[in-house]
């Protein structure tokens, strides 16, 4: 394994023992496993020596290449993972594996665990001369290894990343769907409500057989879930199978090699805790994912969605106030109507926004129930008599959301009628922003060519090439969110359906597009808020201009000279550009002083 650095100066070309022979016995950019193949001295055998770093081991093996390929192996984005120093009493008892070996003094000697420079291997030459082999791996900077323990499951032997606390069901998930990429990995949210779930269930299984400094650890382990510090143990797509199984053999295996962590076993041992044994214990999958998928949604509603729309609240409730007396032309058909307030206007806004939260609220008493508890099909089969509610008033404590167990466990697994139905409300909130969002940014058209009667906050340039123009971006935002809602009603109702009789078999399909939806009309409505409906202005002049012009004012003629006679009227000032002040006396159909009497916009805004 000659260096191609002219920088040093090699030992090997002054000794005896023709250490220049060390070569390669493939080219590492074309290996599979992070390799370093090399004659001792004195010695005829080959070794391999591979990094395990991030389970704080080093081991050096005598055999082929195919032995190290089964734990380690290369891939390009693992350049950060992390490696540790090898404590002495360590290395002591590495070296002692196998005994060929302990002349070898192994190091550690930077953080990083790329490949090209994380190891320096210093060997005792006969003159005491050390050698130091970090420059001799210079040449494959860029490749990088991953350092890999072996796990099982049913189908064998799969290699695991060593740093990841999944372990061989995720693994495999992570080869047979590989789909989307990182933007599409099962939302966050859905891991802290299984987190949640999964402490609970562990407290509560206490009760009904498992070991209490087991259930304690799966606790722990869970708690550190929950806070969001082991997010990168779960890396899976939402495109898997239908009912969740592999997300929530993520968390168990997650949840079991952490609390191995925590008790100072061995990660992927399964002991003292097993993933299926201890932390799904009185579970399956199809009862866990639509726990999950309920407390999510509720948590999520609960800690973005209804805080947004209650500032938003509070903000047209403000507009309302201040646009009380502002009297304008109403629109009908796009077309002159009559008048009413600003205020008024805007507190249609408001009613809608209020009425939106109203609907989501109404679904709740649904919402809150919980499938934990049914197990497989919805019998409860392996599940102790008062889990399920005992779970329930576990998770509803702890969340401080009052969640109770499902009526029928059946038809909270084969069936999500209440996210369907969360969704649809959310589908009928985003009907309204539409809606508020167009009106508002018609309002504001313009400056000199529109309507006019609204000036909108100036937040950014808005064009590349037209100096000075200023567009109404947050209302193109929030309508644009609106559109992708009612998109995703779609896929969330055809979800909905596809309850084959046991069981729903589109789960990550339905709240993948329940959370997003969620939070993207929580997102918008608070930039909306924020950026749009406190800093709206009414341009008072405009206003009164459009309105004074409106020959629907004419509707109030209507009780004193009747419609036929208030449409003469309408139609002459149109037909020739008059005022209707003006085409009324040439038409005598009303004296001056009843027309200033009769036509009056403030005295038109209610009955």
């Amino acid at each position: 394994m000659a260096s191609k650095s002219s920088k040093r100066k090699s030992v090997y070309n002054e000794t005896p023992r023709k250490m220049k022979s060390m070569k390669r016995s493939q080219s590492f950019r074309d290996a599979y496993t992070a390799q370093w193949p090399f004659i001792l001295p004195g010695k005829t055998s080959p070794f391999h020596a591979y990094c395990k770093a991030c389970t704080c081991e080093f081991s050096i093996r005598s055999g082929g290449k195919d032995d190290c390929r089964r734990h380690v192996y290369t891939q390009k984005h693992a350049k950060n993972s992390k490696g540790y120093e090898i404590d002495n009493e360590t290395q002591a008892r590495l070296t002692q594996t196998v005994d060929d070996a302990s002349s070898f003094h192994l190091e550690i000697k930077q953080e990083s665990c790329v490949v090209s420079s994380c190891i320096a291997f210093e060997f005792p030459m006969a003159d005491s001369v050390y050698e130091d082999f970090s420059d001799r791996l210079s040449e494959v900077n860029g490749l990088t290894s991953q350092v890999c323990r072996i796990e099982t499951d049913t189908f064998g032997e799969i290699e695991v990343p060593a740093d990841k606390y999944y372990g061989a069901n995720t693994a495999r998930s992570l080869i047979n769907f590989n789909i989307g990429g990182p933007s599409e990995k099962m939302p966050t949210s859905v891991i802290k409500a299984f987190g949640i779930l999964k402490r609970c269930a562990a407290i509560v299984n206490k009760d009904y057989g498992l070991d209490k400094s087991i259930a304690d650890l799966i606790e722990k382990a869970s708690d550190e879930v929950i806070a969001g510090k082991l997010d990168v143990h779960f890396p899976l797509s939402i495109w898997q199978t239908g009912s969740g199984t592999q997300t929530n053999m993520n968390v168990n295996e997650v949840i079991s090699n952490r609390a191995i962590e925590m008790a100072g076993g061995l990660k992927g041992s399964k002991q003292p805790v097993h993933p299926n044994d201890h932390v799904n214990k009185s579970q399956s999958s199809n009862d866990a994912f639509p726990t999950a998928m309920h407390i999510a949604v509720a948590m999520e509603i609960n800690k973005t969605l209804f805080p947004a729309l209650d500032f938003l609240t509070d903000a047209l409730s403000k507009k309302v106030k201040e646009f009380q007396n502002i009297i304008k032309i109403g629109r009908t058909h796009l077309q002159d109507a009559t008048p009413l307030t600003l205020g008024q206007e805007f507190s249609a806004y408001l009613q809608q926004v209020k009425y939106g939260k109203e609907r989501i609220l109404a679904t709740f008493p649904r919402l809150l129930e919980l499938a934990i508890g049914g197990t497989a099909v919805g019998t409860g089969l392996n599940a102790g008599k008062g889990f399920a509610e005992k779970t329930a008033a576990q998770i509803a404590e702890y969340t401080k959301i009052p969640f109770v167990s499902a009526t029928n466990k059946f038809e909270s697994l084969a069936a999500h009628d209440a996210l369907v139905e969360v969704h649809g409300a959310l589908n009928v909130l985003a009907c309204s922003l539409m809606k508020i969002g167009n009106d508002i940014r018609l309002l504001g058209s313009g400056p000199r060519c529109g309507l006019g009667e609204l000036n909108l906050p100036e937040n950014e340039p808005g064009s590349s090439i037209m100096p000075g123009k200023v567009n109404p971006t947050q209302c193109e935002a929030l309508t644009m969110v609106a559109a992708q809602v009612m998109g995703n009603q779609t896929a969330v109702s055809i979800g909905g359906s596809m309850g084959h009789f046991e069981l729903n078999v589109f789960k990550p399909l339905i709240v993948s597009n329940v959370l997003r939806s969620i939070r993207l009309l929580a997102d918008a409505c608070t930039s909306f808020t924020k950026y749009c409906v406190l800093g709206i202005v009414a341009n008072k002049d405009r206003i009164n201009q459009l309105r004074d012009e409106s020959l629907m004012l004419v509707t109030a003629l209507n009780p004193y000279i009747g419609y036929d006679n208030a449409a003469k009227i309408a139609k002459k000032a149109h037909a020739e550009g008059k005022s209707l002040k003006s085409a009324a006396l040439s038409l005598g159909l009303v004296t001056e002083a009843n027309f200033d009497k009769w036509v009056r916009p403030e005295k038109m805004l209610g009955p």
